[in-house]
């Protein structure tokens, strides 16, 4: 069993995972922000276009338009709280991945200075490619 949990551990925290869950939950809130959007704004427009009717009540078509700009912003506002919560999870799942594992060593410098020239060379060069110097070890 504690094998069966590990190898669950391992899959459910790999990047690619979590990334992909990540997307299709975004991607299902902004699917609602498309949604609100065309039923909200697009269809009525179109609607009024195709109908043509030029005696239109102002105070209703206010109303309607403000009701339509409450409903869109609702469906914004949704979305921006699903991202941030998504996103404090993300950040605690990493910091969760982080824990117990050691930093890395610092890599062994591959290139030095040149004194004379200042340019980047080899570790084990005796004299600079580029000006010729001789070096000293």
């Amino acid at each position: 069993m504690k094998k069966f949990l590990a190898e669950f551990k391992k899959f459910a925290l790999r990047g690619n995972v979590l990334d992909m869950a990540v997307g299709i939950i975004i991607g299902g809130a902004f699917t609602g922000i498309v949604t609100a959007l065309t039923a909200n704004y697009i269809n009525p427009l179109l609607n009024w276009i195709m109908t043509g009717t030029p005696g239109v009540d102002a105070a209703g078509v206010e109303w309607t338009i403000g009701g339509a700009c409450s409903a869109f912003l609702t469906t914004v506002i949704n979305f921006i709280i699903t991202a941030f919560v998504l996103f404090c999870l993300v950040r605690g799942m990493n910091k969760l991945a982080t824990i117990g594992k050691k930093p890395a060593a610092p890599a062994a410098p591959t290139t030095k200075k040149c004194p004379y020239c200042q340019s980047d060379i080899a570790i084990a060069a005796t004299r600079c490619p580029h000006c010729t110097s001789q070096l000293e070890e």
